[in-house]
């Protein structure tokens, strides 16, 4: 039950506060910004600050293991953590990102805890084949 009300007055608080970008246009776009804004903060974690680094390559996997084994043999690529100046940006642009995914629900008339029991559901139920 708290999850379901910590959603809706988020969801109603966006609702209250947009006031200048309530075209869907609008909103959608700023929503694509947002996610930007999110990937640059990442980014920024590794090439400005270094708390992090990405070392990608090939992900390697070996021949013969089940679907189910695969997860302990997938790397993120990732190297350390986000110091926390690095880790306050990011959670502030991962914000931004939710208020606008809000914005689009409350549009649509979606709400977001539905959105996310919804799709909590299916990760469950499907399991390793959710999103492969």
């Amino acid at each position: 039950m708290h999850d379901n009300k910590c959603c809706s007055d988020f969801q109603s608080a966006v609702d209250e506060y947009l006031i200048r970008h309530r075209s869907v246009l609008d909103i959608l776009t700023k929503y694509q910004e947002a996610s930007a804004r999110v990937n640059r903060a990442i980014a920024k974690a590794v090439t400005g600050c270094g708390c992090i680094q990405v070392s990608a390559s090939r992900q390697s996997v070996p021949e013969n293991i089940t679907y189910s084994e695969l997860r302990n043999h997938m790397s993120s690529h990732l190297i350390g953590e986000p110091c926390p100046q690095c880790q306050e940006v990011i959670a502030k642009e991962l914000g931004h990102s939710m208020f606008y995914l809000a914005a689009l629900c409350n549009l649509t008339g979606i709400s977001l805890h539905s959105v996310m029991q919804q799709e909590y559901k299916n990760v469950k139920t499907l399991g390793f084949f959710h999103l492969s």
